[in-house]
């Protein structure tokens, strides 16, 4: 309480934390859960580990903290990229690429100087291709830097907006995963993680933040400190705003 104007606050207000009744070391716990485990856990298997009551409670708790795994202000990626566009999402009888249900995902990967795939950037696209993919260019990466593409005319927008662009015609090639085999191999990895960890139950809905999680974990996935995840993810959940269960399921 400020002894001046009487205001009371606590430690946890203004964070994920806000108003929960669960002690604090029982989130400490999830948040190591989450961490230590090198493909996360699904909210049924959070749910087993600490005993909570309901599945609802665990899928609260997991998409609290998905909120947290983005770093506002975080750096944009740099050097060579390369961006492309997959689906994710449940079988297409006879359809491809854009003409299915599936949802679909821009990708956009770093390559260093050995070739080898650097940090990655995910989004849901409002639809397949089209000038979204540019405009999520221009928010996660750094003017400037030389951006691949499979050769599709809109990207020419790209050089616009003060990118080297390299072109590579998908049409024309015999083997469309070397075209773009950073995106492509992302892509193999994210639709491993949803149905290994998480058995499939991704809703379009809540994909954003699923995307996020596997962001979170790609671009850390060299480190050999789980510690310092834990302590990472604990981090940014502080400096991260509450997030009530109504809001978290679109009320």
């Amino acid at each position: 309480m400020c002894p001046e104007c009487g205001r009371k606050t606590s430690a946890t207000a203004g964070t994920i934390f806000h108003r929960s009744h669960t002690p604090l070391s029982t989130w400490f716990a999830a948040i190591w859960f989450v961490t230590s485990q090198r493909n996360g856990v699904s909210a049924q298997g959070l749910r087993d580990n600490l005993g909570f009551g309901s599945y609802e409670t665990a899928w609260a708790w997991l998409h609290k903290l998905r909120r947290a795994m983005v770093r506002p202000g975080r750096d944009l990626l740099s050097g060579t990229v390369e961006l492309d566009q997959s689906f994710l999402g449940g079988r297409s009888a006879g359809k491809r690429g854009p003409s299915t249900d599936k949802a679909p995902i821009t990708i956009a990967v770093e390559r260093d100087e050995r070739g080898r795939l650097g940090r990655v950037r995910l989004e849901l696209a409002d639809r397949p291709g089209g000038r979204d993919m540019v405009e999520f260019a221009s928010t996660v990466i750094t003017p400037g830097a030389t951006v691949r593409t499979d050769g599709a005319s809109v990207f020419t927008r790209l050089v616009d907006r003060g990118y080297v662009h390299q072109a590579t015609p998908g049409n024309v090639a015999a083997d469309l995963d070397a075209v773009m085999p950073g995106p492509h191999l992302v892509s193999a990895l994210l639709k491993r993680w949803t149905a290994g960890t998480l058995h499939y139950r991704v809703s379009r809905q809540h994909l954003p933040y699923y995307l996020d999680e596997f962001t979170f974990r790609f671009n850390r996935r060299k480190s050999k400190a789980r510690g310092l995840l834990f302590y990472r993810l604990l981090q940014q959940a502080v400096d991260t705003d509450p997030h009530p269960l109504k809001e978290l399921i679109g009320g």
